[in-house]
């Protein structure tokens, strides 16, 4: 049996003065990253952190005048509800939208699956950094969060990367009183992230308050899905049913939006933000713990993807 939900969760997104902190502190840094950088660009995948970091944007600079581009780096097995949601955000705001494909980097021979069904994930890496070296783009504005993973519990708000897009977790620059080292030698740039003090409740609370629009995955509907190592697999093209694996039909949401052959739903009722948050206060495990196959092997850990150039 679930324990009562404490009284603050139930009031919160309406009123809580905490989020008005993380979201001034949040405009500030992307009005930090416009002063200090000259060839900015923001990560965008139509994911709700994204959409939350994009929404603090229009607040920042106003519709129609985000001082950088959206950057999506695809790996062509993404949601089409989220691709598609990403591209109509992107013109309400009349942002610039450029979109990078781990397609493109296998057909110039950068990037080689080691079997026809590997997950394309891991690769967003070499894809990222060739559209950083083709746009010469000196900062990157991610929405990750601190919460989500141990690595992420690593990063600095302003993370210095090397001239290969490395990063350095054992030569990471203090942030002492909100002052940033911006400094770079030519060759390498910065990841920033303005919401790493927030975690998945306060972007819960913060999407009913402000009432933000998102992607349909991400409240209750019907899906086919199979049991698969404590997971709910969705059944789909790029994922089908392994032998011996029951297909059923159940009430699910995504917690966290990515690549289909890696990304699994939970089961869940919740069809609005207040429903989520309730659900939220009380879960156990992390998003990327409950949602993520790539997440669950060494090979993929964050940390080692981040040291080869991951967001």
């Amino acid at each position: 049996m679930n324990a009562p939900l404490p009284p603050q969760a139930l009031h919160a997104p309406l009123s809580n003065a905490h989020l008005d902190a993380l979201e001034e502190e949040t405009i500030f840094l992307l009005r930090e990253v416009a002063a200090v950088f000259e060839r900015p660009a923001l990560l965008f995948s139509g994911g709700k952190d994204s959409l939350v970091m994009l929404h603090c944007a229009e607040k920042a600079f106003g519709a129609g005048r985000i001082p950088y581009p959206l950057l999506m780096i695809d790996t062509g097995h993404s949601f089409p509800e989220v691709t598609d949601f990403r591209d109509q955000r992107a013109r309400e705001l009349q942002a610039d939208l450029i979109v990078r494909s781990v397609e493109d980097s296998m057909a110039r021979g950068t990037v080689r699956l080691s079997r026809p069904d590997e997950s394309r994930n891991a690769h967003q890496s070499v894809t990222l950094l060739e559209a950083i070296e083709e746009f010469r783009f000196d900062a990157l504005i991610g929405g990750a969060r601190r919460d989500e993973e141990k690595a992420r519990a690593k990063e600095r708000i302003f993370s210095h990367r090397d001239s290969f897009g490395q990063w350095q977790p054992k030569q990471q620059r203090p942030e002492l009183w909100t002052l940033f080292n911006t400094r770079l030698q030519p060759g390498e740039h910065f990841r920033v992230f303005p919401i790493s003090n927030w975690t998945e409740l306060d972007v819960w609370q913060y999407i009913a308050r402000e009432n933000i629009a998102l992607p349909p995955l991400y409240y209750a509907h019907q899906r086919e899905v199979v049991e698969r190592r404590g997971l709910l697999v969705p059944v789909t093209p790029l994922t089908p049913p392994r032998d011996g694996e029951t297909v059923q039909t159940r009430t699910v949401r995504f917690r966290t939006v990515g690549d289909i052959t890696c990304t699994c739903p939970v089961e869940s009722p919740a069809a609005s933000a207040l429903d989520i948050v309730r659900e939220t206060v009380q879960a156990s495990v992390s998003e990327r713990g409950a949602t993520r196959m790539d997440d669950q092997t060494s090979d993929a850990s964050m940390e080692k993807r981040k040291l080869e150039g991951y967001f």
